[in-house]
């Protein structure tokens, strides 16, 4: 106070006659004044219903928070882990949003009459808030790789073993149990044939550079890398077509690098495997390239060297 005025207080600004240190419970024209904040929750609120409401989920969607519907079996698990973390996100989210409310209600300068008392340096608050966050994490880090374990699990035997060879840029699936293998080229996408409620093993190979093999539809990916061979069992539980690509960035033509993926019945499949030994197509093709030898059968190429060799018998 300095004779008599205000630090920084000027005598000749002018305020109108409901402005002054406390609020008027009207407005100038006689109207309630409404509060912000409670004006502002409501609008939120709103939005957040037309927000639902416009969303076009269904009531058997809104549990599942987003997570895709798995069409093979292991990866069902997943779900749980995902509405898990949704769940400690939800509640990390209100304790701290309850925490900023309360702050900004009853800690404002125009209820307390002077800025707020700052607390710094209060060692169990600093421990508390390393705690917590460091518990959170352990405890989603334990759960992620318990399903993890659990979905990359390989079964003692599997009925039917498809060996996947990524190549710059397409794919060669061999069905070894029977012999026989489906190809494509970057113009023409191969096809994956799998019988549907049975396991199959996937064992992944790749002769020039680092692929991943995808099927967005199983939730699984897992990388294919050369001179390693990488495996997994699926069971695909769903009869239906679905996509699949590479997730890896291999190289010029690698957003060409797609294939199908047919699940179907037993019936089926075999039907389709039988099909493949009458058109010739016999053996295992390990690096993508199939020839023509000069006596007539099919033969596979090493693109790495350039050299023919004979898989199996020609037409």
């Amino acid at each position: 106070m300095v004779d008599g005025v205000r630090r920084g207080h000027d005598p000749t600004r002018t305020r109108p006659s409901w402005e002054g240190d406390t609020l008027s419970p009207t407005r100038p024209d006689g109207a309630p004044r409404r509060s912000t904040l409670w004006s502002r929750a409501r609008f939120a609120l709103l939005g957040g219903l037309v927000l639902v409401a416009t969303s076009a989920c269904s009531s058997s969607d809104l549990p599942r928070l987003g997570w895709p519907t798995s069409a093979a079996a292991e990866t069902q698990r997943s779900l749980w882990l995902w509405q898990t973390l949704w769940i400690v996100a939800f509640i990390v989210g209100g304790i701290t949003l309850m925490l900023i409310l309360w702050t900004v209600v009853f800690h404002r300068r125009s209820r307390m009459g002077e800025v707020p008392v700052q607390t710094r340096y209060n060692l169990p608050i600093e421990i508390f808030y390393t705690f917590v966050p460091l518990v959170i994490i352990m405890v989603v880090f334990a759960f992620t790789a318990r399903d993890e374990n659990a979905i990359t699990q390989l079964a003692k035997t599997t009925p039917n073993t498809v060996e996947v060879v990524g190549f710059q840029w397409s794919w060669t699936f061999n069905y070894v149990d029977d012999g026989t293998y489906d190809i494509g080229t970057p113009d023409q996408a191969p096809t994956l044939w799998l019988p549907v409620n049975e396991k199959t093993r996937f064992l992944l190979k790749s002769p020039d550079v680092i692929h991943s093999f995808w099927v967005p539809k199983f939730l699984f990916k897992m990388d294919v890398f050369p001179g390693r061979t990488n495996q997994f069992d699926l069971t695909p539980d769903k009869i239906g077509d679905y996509k699949g690509k590479c997730a890896e960035l291999c190289g010029v033509d690698h957003s060409r690098m797609l294939f199908n993926v047919k699940v179907v019945s037993h019936d089926v499949y075999a039907a389709h495997i039988a099909q493949l030994k009458a058109s010739g197509r016999t053996g295992i093709v390990e690096n993508g390239r199939v020839d023509n030898n000069a006596d007539g059968k099919q033969g596979r190429v090493d693109i790495n060297r350039g050299q023919g060799v004979t898989t199996g018998s020609g037409q």
